[in-house]
């Protein structure tokens, strides 16, 4: 019985979906995923700027003036800016919604399908930036392309932000967010590349998530170097062994628990509808932060661990010249996320503690950007919770901190408040953003092509 239950269901599911895709709507906003997916847009290629163009060229084509359309070059990659017009009769200023166009590398070889080509299975869309972040992309320009088919006329302006590397130096961001007046003066921006609701594995709706706040993105290279010498005749002191010592002490270390009222509300919340070891571990954490049981089995789970303390990752390595000399130089990439509140100078010291040996030289790669908290606003929630409780009615919404970064850490620095609220809800445990085989459950992208022009409609309704 429980067997044709489930077929019945996903029979059903998929004549929902079918009849959703065929609108001109989905229909658009499939041609322009395909689309811009296509494009290789990770660092150092100089394709964003095709994306841009393209984006550019679809507003224009839907109604937006030219003039209101922009493409930005910045280096090798773009940003675009276009700008909805409203009639003002709110007498607020803009609502800036914001993207980014890149997206990470991915290696052909090391996929089980081709990462810039949009492909699918019965349950999922497979390519890179899939979700990180074409898909929000996506969604925000197919919702101005269907407003402006629709005649709809917002009571204030709505801009369109995309930036061209935040997946890298965030250049384009910090041009967009620091060096442009017209943008400055928004009230909020809301933004496409975090948050979203959180599905259980029977496809229960946990949770939706705003980000409110997130951590301080930092990184460091820590480079031990040597004179070298023939392989042949080996010295104690090499500089891969003792690169390798370092790095296998930043790995066993654990930065301290901590936590805000925002993430111990979040906990309280998840932990209840999660059930299980990790929301049993969750609902520790709530009562008591200092119980080590709580935040060990928190701190195993990539989904949120980041939730509970700093964090120290390698991510790349680059050590010696040849293969029959003795290494001059090994350097590490040390990616931090480092919770609000402490300094990057305080974590670079306890990583210069940890590794224990004056050798390893420290470098910061770019200056560390940290952002404030934006308090929710209640107009913000109320106009996030319309739109998905039309999906899933009676879900709770919450504010959390995200574990990554995003171009809304410079919006906030800019002194814009900023909240992300991507559609998409989702398994955490099936998001493999920056990893192999990244994915959209096709459910969720038709089933997100209402939000944002609900959301919208809310905030700029007459």
């Amino acid at each position: 019985m429980k067997i044709l239950l489930a077929c019945i269901s996903l029979s059903v599911a998929s004549t929902a979906i079918a009849e959703v895709a065929d609108s001109e709507h989905a229909r658009k906003t499939l041609e322009i995923y395909e689309r811009i997916i296509a494009v290789e847009t990770s660092k150092n290629l100089g394709n964003v700027p095709e994306v841009a163009n393209y984006l550019a060229e679809e507003l224009i084509a839907a109604g937006l003036p030219k003039g209101d359309v922009e493409v930005l070059p910045v280096g090798e990659t773009a940003a675009l800016i276009a700008r909805y017009r409203g009639d003002g009769s709110s007498g607020k200023t803009p609502i800036l919604l914001l993207g980014h166009m890149d997206v990470v590398e991915a290696r052909p070889e090391d996929w089980e399908r081709p990462p810039f080509k949009l492909t699918k299975d019965d349950k999922y869309f497979f390519a890179r930036g899939t979700i990180d972040n074409k898909f929000g992309v996506t969604q925000l320009t197919s919702t101005f392309i269907r407003l402006k088919k629709e005649g709809y006329v917002p009571n204030r302006d709505l801009i369109i932000v995309f930036s061209g590397d935040e997946e890298t130096s965030m250049t384009s961001t910090r041009k967009l967010a620091y060096d442009r007046p017209d943008l400055a003066e928004a009230e909020f921006a809301l933004n496409s590349d975090a948050g979203g609701g959180t599905l259980s594995k029977d496809g229960k709706a946990i949770v939706f998530r705003i980000q409110a706040a997130e951590k301080t993105y930092v990184t460091w290279e820590i480079t031990v170097t040597n004179p070298g010498g023939h392989s042949s005749r080996p010295r104690l002191d090499n500089a891969i062994y003792e690169l390798a010592d370092a790095i296998g002490k930043i790995q066993a270390h654990r930065f301290p628990v901590r936590w805000s009222d925002m993430t111990l509300e979040y906990f309280a919340e998840t932990g209840k509808q999660l059930g299980g070891e990790v929301g049993e571990a969750m609902l520790k954490f709530v009562e008591n932060p200092k119980d080590t049981t709580a935040s060990d089995r928190l701190a195993i789970e990539p989904s949120y661990v980041g939730s509970t303390r700093t964090t120290c990752v390698v991510t790349m390595l680059r050590a010696g010249h040849a293969e029959n000399a003795l290494p001059q130089s090994a350097t590490a990439t040390v990616n931090c996320r480092v919770f609000p509140g402490v300094s990057t100078d305080e974590v670079r010291a306890v990583l210069k503690k940890v590794v224990g040996n004056d050798a390893v030289q420290f470098e910061v790669l770019q200056e560390p950007t940290e952002s404030p908290i934006s308090e929710l606003r209640e107009e913000i929630r109320a106009a996030i919770s319309e739109a998905v409780h039309v999906r899933y009615p009676g879900v709770r919404l919450m504010a959390y901190m995200e574990s990554g970064g995003t171009d809304g850490m410079h919006f906030r620095k800019a002194g814009i408040p900023t909240w992300a609220m991507s559609g998409i809800f989702m398994d955490p445990d099936e998001m493999f953003a920056h990893g192999l085989n990244e994915r959209v459950p096709i459910k969720a992208f038709y089933d997100a092509l209402d939000h944002w022009s609900i959301i919208i409609k809310d905030l700029t309704g007459k």
